[in-house]
């Protein structure tokens, strides 16, 4: 924390001092137009003058103030009428254009006295000045000076106000008279007076004009009428040389056309044959150039001949020297993968042998255990088929007719069933007559199966001395009571009757 402390300590100046650079940068940045002077003062004992270009204000150290630097449009009207150097009283209306002096000296006198000012108060401010000055121009001129004579009127207004002006810091630029009246309308007296002479003199000038005019015309008459004569004469005299220079003319040029015509026809026939020599030349030539031609072809096409050959049997023996080296290359390779073959061929039969020894081996080991186990099996089903049948043997020692009963019992249904087992294959049954008491035949043959089975107890009863008869009648009343059957299960069970065993 303390070094925190120490470190914005150290740092504060130059914080300080940033914002110190930002707010004099964002709100003392200032720029001045052409038009306009900013005076900077405060921390100097001369102010800066900024004038169209920028700079910088210290804020709350420095003060900016404006001074308007543009031309300014000053009305000088009199109020009343002032009376003029020959007593006549005349109103005068003008303008003057005036500015702030470029001088130092005297752009310091416009800032104590035009400081912030718009250019209208500018312009109020100077109006007393310039209006006085001209009333006293006015006093020292007479009505037809400053009526006639209005420039020179003006500079000796500007002049006289320069003087005042220097005091204030500004320069008169201009000064125009716009009007001058006069209180009794004497200026328009005047100015009749002086449309009078101007007419005057304009009649006299006229006819003087006229007169000249006349004069000058009739001398330009006879000038054109002498020139005319003259330019006609000349004319003749031109035509006629004119036609006896053509005469002369077309006779040279006659005599020069039949010497032209018969250099031409002798220039004709020499040209002709020189024309003639140089065809026969010319075709000579052509024929020699036409045989040099079909030499130079003849020999440009041997030479592609012997070229081709050449390249042809370049190309057939550099075919033959590589389909030697690919064959050899290919019976190489072929050697090579067929090596490769019967190593991988021999490789493979070995692991095939191994891998067949190995299995002969596992099938002898497995039939040698299946042929254990087999012996084992056999031995042990024979031992238990023996341990089964002496069991049984000694079962069927102890069995007693009812055992044999109830295992008969037992078996009962299942006889039954393949008795019937017959009945429930056949499909259809077409019986034709039937008994005398009625009967269709159907119970004739649903009765086989009672029959079928009490026949079949009668067999056992005879084989093994067993009535199964008596013993479904086991469990009656009758049996129980009257002939004291009782059937327990094996190997118990007995039979007995009303007689006693």
């Amino acid at each position: 924390m303390l070094k925190m402390e120490m470190l914005i300590f150290q740092l504060l100046p130059i914080i300080l001092i940033g914002l110190a650079v930002i707010l004099i940068l964002t709100q003392g940045y200032v720029k001045a137009p052409p038009d306009h002077a900013f005076i900077i003062s405060g921390l100097r004992k001369e102010p800066r003058v900024l004038i169209g270009r920028a700079g910088l204000k210290i804020p709350f150290f420095e003060q900016m103030d404006k001074l308007y630097l543009g031309q300014i449009t000053v009305d000088i009207k009199t109020d009343e009428y002032i009376p003029t150097n020959d007593f006549i009283n005349v109103m005068v209306d003008a303008v003057a254009k005036v500015r702030v002096a470029d001088e130092p000296s005297q752009m310091k006198l416009a800032m104590r006295n035009f400081l912030n000012k718009e250019p209208d108060k500018i312009a109020s401010d100077l109006q007393d000045s310039l209006q006085g000055n001209m009333r006293e121009i006015i006093g020292t001129l007479t009505l037809r000076a400053i009526n006639t004579d209005r420039d020179s009127f003006s500079d000796q207004v500007m002049e006289k106000a320069s003087k005042d002006m220097e005091k204030l810091g500004i320069d008169i630029l201009s000064c125009n008279i716009q009007n001058v009246t006069d209180e009794h309308g004497l200026i328009q007296d005047l100015g009749m007076d002086n449309t009078s002479k101007i007419r005057k003199d304009a009649s006299i000038a006229k006819a003087e004009a006229e007169r000249d005019i006349a004069i000058a015309q009739a001398a330009a008459d006879k000038a054109s009428n002498d020139a005319r004569v003259l330019a006609q004469t000349e004319i003749a005299q031109k035509n006629n040389e004119l036609a006896i220079k053509k005469a002369e003319l077309q006779k040279a040029s006659d005599t020069k056309k039949a010497e032209a015509d018969a250099a031409y026809e002798i220039q004709k026939q020499e040209q002709q044959k020189t024309i003639q020599t140089a065809t026969v030349n010319a075709q000579i030539a052509k024929a020699e150039r036409q045989a040099e031609l079909r030499k130079q072809e003849v020999a440009v096409q041997q030479q592609a001949l012997e070229a081709e050959i050449n390249k042809k049997a370049d190309a057939d023996r550099y075919a033959i020297e590589q389909a030697a080296a690919a064959d050899l290359t290919r019976r190489q390779r072929e050697a090579e993968a067929k090596k490769y073959e019967q190593e991988m061929e021999a490789q493979a039969k070995k692991a095939q042998a191994e891998a067949h020894k190995f299995a002969m081996i596992q099938e002898a080991e497995g039939i040698r255990a299946k042929g254990e186990a087999e012996a084992a099996a056999i031995q042990a089903k024979a031992i238990a088929e023996a341990e089964g049948m002496e069991k049984k043997a000694q079962a069927y020692q102890k069995y007693n007719k009812a055992a044999m009963a109830e295992m008969m019992i037992q078996v009962l249904p299942e006889i039954a069933g393949k008795i019937a087992e017959p009945l429930s294959q056949i499909d259809k049954i077409t019986i034709i007559g039937g008994g005398s008491d009625g009967d269709n035949g159907v119970g004739a043959v649903a009765g086989n199966v009672p029959v079928v089975m009490a026949k079949l107890f009668e067999s056992v009863r005879e084989a093994t001395g067993v009535d199964l008869a008596e013993i479904m009648k086991a469990d009656t009343y009758d049996a129980k009571v009257t002939r004291n059957v009782n059937l327990t299960g094996a190997p118990d069970i007995t039979l007995g009757t009303s007689q006693e065993m």
